[in-house]
Order: C-alpha cells, then structure tokens, then sequence
C-alpha cells in the first residue's frame, strides 16, 4: 500500500509531512526498536512511529534461527483469539529494499505478509509484516542480546505493561530450557 498523507510519531510528540511514497509496517520483533532498525537502514526511523499497534488472531513464537544475526528471532503464527503487540511505522518506500535485506527476504528466511493492525482507535488494512518462510518444529531461545533489543523497542514504543512482562518470561523461560 503506498500512501502519502501525515505521518504521526507516538503520543501526538509531532507531525510532519511525509512528501514521499510510504508503506506502512508492524514490527514485533527487534525492528520495534527505532534505534536498532536505524543501523539497518541507515536513518533515523523515530519519526516514522505511528505508535504501537495490536494484531488480533497470532502469537509470537521463536521458530527461526537467523545465520545473519547468529542468534533466535521472532516469528508470528497464526493463533485465533491471542494477540501480538508492536509498532506501526509509515516508513518511505524508498526504503524498503533494505528493510526487506534486514528481515533476508532475499534468502527466503521471512516474507512478506499483508496483515490488518489497530492503532491509536484506527484500523489500518494491508499493513505489510514479516513471517518466517521455514518454521523450526521447536523454539529456539533468544540471545541476550536480540532480548533486549526487542524489550527497549516494545518499551520506548510505549507496548502495554502487561505484553512487555509476557515477552520478557517468556524470552526468560526459553533460555533457561
């Protein structure tokens, strides 16, 4: 979906105008972190935050390993009645080739999925996410590092309370198995 409206960072902080094609993007995983998915693509992404976002009908799970980051990464499996919080960005589309080489889409580790997310009171249809292509039978545990990524990201992107202790024991419980 290539939009160009307003783009809105988390609790109304500013608005500017986004003059440029844009898409939007749920991320759950280590790119809810604005910080991190800035070394990945090169810019500041602070100002793409659309806030945090719910995706009704899928759980988080780690069934993948990624060679390129050395360590388990986030996946999202279809779960009828559970949810999975994380960030809506309207990013330029002018970056998503890189966004696309983060989650190595060109490997065929993750593809694209079109999904429906609520922000803020508002639905947004056809909000492109990530899903893993090739799911491990089992979970796999997240390094020290991946974890605290993705906990800053759903932390400075104001994830509720509740989601953020979950994601933690849940990490916690896999990699003390």
């Amino acid at each position: 979906m290539v939009v160009s409206l307003v783009d809105h960072t988390p609790r109304g902080t500013a608005c500017r105008p986004l003059r440029e094609p844009s898409f939007y993007y749920f991320a759950y995983g280590s790119c809810m972190c604005p910080v991190d998915l800035k070394r990945s693509l090169g810019e500041n992404t602070h100002p793409y935050v659309i806030g945090a976002a719910t995706l009704q009908g899928y759980r988080p799970g780690f069934h993948y390993y990624s060679p390129q980051r050395q360590c388990s990464a986030l996946d999202i499996l279809p779960a009828p009645g559970q949810v999975v919080q994380g960030v809506l960005y309207r990013l330029p589309w002018r970056l998503s080739p890189r966004l696309d080489q983060r989650e190595e889409v060109y490997q065929g580790s993750y593809r694209h999925e079109r999904v429906t997310v609520h922000s803020a009171g508002r639905v947004y249809p056809r909000v492109r996410t990530y899903v893993v292509v090739h799911k491990t039978t089992q979970e796999i545990a997240p390094s020290d590092w991946y974890s605290s990524v993705v906990l800053r990201g759903a932390i400075t992107c104001h994830l509720p309370e509740q989601y953020c202790w979950q994601l933690f024991h849940h990490m916690r419980q896999l990699q003390r198995a």
